[in-house]
């Protein structure tokens, strides 16, 4: 019996190695077209702090299979429109969200890096304020402000010498009707930070 040549242990060695790349290859290609669709997160930053924001709330644009609704309980937002939501039928892993909190001293901006889903889409920031007596005061920003597909955004935490920046509300909102006929805005999905 002949003894195999270096140079067909060399190529059955390659030939074997292709055979596990395009195996592997092949496997990892079927993961990540069966993985979980993730919902996007934002990262927040702020005087050296980086935070990673998951959703608050985040339902279909039908406001129906909602994969995640605000946290019940005591420190829960009874105002927002998911709190009147149920978790949807077809999404039983239905998980609680919170409001991240990421301390901003005054003076020092709010950073915020947005995934593509959430960049290409019409969406408005709820910039919550307080005044020294303790009335706040709302300002809304929206995609319309900036350049199309801005990945990042600079929110002033003291854009007027009285104003203080206390949270931050990110939205994809969806416009609705409500019995009388009137269209009105609301949010299918919202990233909630809080800035004290």
């Amino acid at each position: 019996m002949n003894k195999p040549s270096t140079r067909t242990i060399v190529a059955l060695g390659a030939a074997a190695g292709l055979v596990f790349v395009a195996a592997f290859v092949g496997v990892l290609a079927v993961l990540i077209r069966d993985a979980p669709e993730r919902e996007p997160e934002i990262t927040a930053y702020a005087h050296g702090t980086a935070v990673t924001v998951r959703p608050y709330g985040y339902c279909t644009p039908l406001m129906q299979d909602c994969r995640i609704l605000p946290e019940r309980g005591a420190e829960a937002d009874s105002g927002s429109i998911f709190s009147r939501l149920p978790c949807g039928e077809a999404t039983p892993e239905c998980q609680s969200g919170k409001t991240v909190r990421l301390e901003v001293p005054a003076g020092y901006p709010l950073q915020m890096s947005l995934p593509k889903q959430i960049a290409d889409a019409p969406w408005i920031a709820r910039l919550v304020y307080v005044l020294p007596n303790g009335d706040t005061v709302d300002r809304v920003v929206s995609h319309n402000d900036y350049p199309d597909g801005a990945l990042n955004l600079t929110i002033d935490s003291t854009p007027e010498p009285d104003l203080r920046l206390i949270g931050v509300e990110m939205q994809l909102p969806i416009l609705a009707k409500d019995e009388t006929g009137q269209e009105f805005y609301l949010p299918h999905a919202a990233w909630s930070i809080s800035t004290l």
